[in-house]
């Protein structure tokens, strides 16, 4: 052995790469058919993060009256009240925040989110899902976020008529939701 008695030899050493997992909540809103919810739980399931639906204080009517009264809502930036939730952000390092494109931005609900919570120091995840034009809503939510790291994004289209046929091909969704589980479980 190259001059090296046996007693001499030094111990291998081992190393376990543990895989690093970034703790991360999943808040979302969603209206009419769940939508929203469907993509959240995909993404839960996935990553394995907590999760939290927003909830209105106040519920909305059938579809066509929320159409307006939504409208309406966005116009004027009202941020209905909402009911209290069981998890806290501060607890988490990466926070996912889904919502339906109302009028071109978030839901009025998820607005009242963004706007009475701090991100700071957080990494975001954000994504949609509308019925045929996204609008502004990803670049709302890094506004009212002040998001400094985003991890992604994504817009999932669905049945323009306020229906739950997604558009967006499952395989792009599917691929998303890969890229994210990566970069919040290592």
């Amino acid at each position: 052995m190259s001059g090296v008695k046996k007693s001499e030899e030094k111990p291998t050493m081992l190393c376990r790469v543990e895989e690093i997992s970034m703790k991360t909540l999943i808040v979302y809103y969603s209206y009419s058919h769940g939508n929203t919810k469907k993509i959240a739980e995909a993404l839960r399931k996935a990553t394995g993060a907590d999760i939290e639906r927003i909830e209105t204080v106040k519920k909305y009517g059938p579809y066509e009256e929320t159409v307006e009264v939504g409208q309406t809502e966005v116009q004027k930036g009202y941020c209905p009240p909402l009911r209290p939730m069981g998890k806290d952000i501060a607890g988490y390092d990466v926070i996912a925040l889904g919502s339906p494109t109302w009028w071109y931005t978030m839901a009025p609900a998820m607005r009242t989110f963004v706007t009475t919570h701090d991100f700071t120091g957080k990494k975001m995840i954000f994504f949609t899902t509308h019925g045929g034009w996204p609008g502004s809503a990803i670049k709302h939510f890094k506004n009212f976020t002040h998001a400094d790291e985003v991890l992604g994004t994504m817009e999932v289209r669905f049945d323009p008529y306020g229906g739950d046929e997604q558009i967006t091909p499952e395989k792009d969704v599917d691929a998303w939701i890969s890229m994210m589980k990566k970069k919040v479980r290592g």
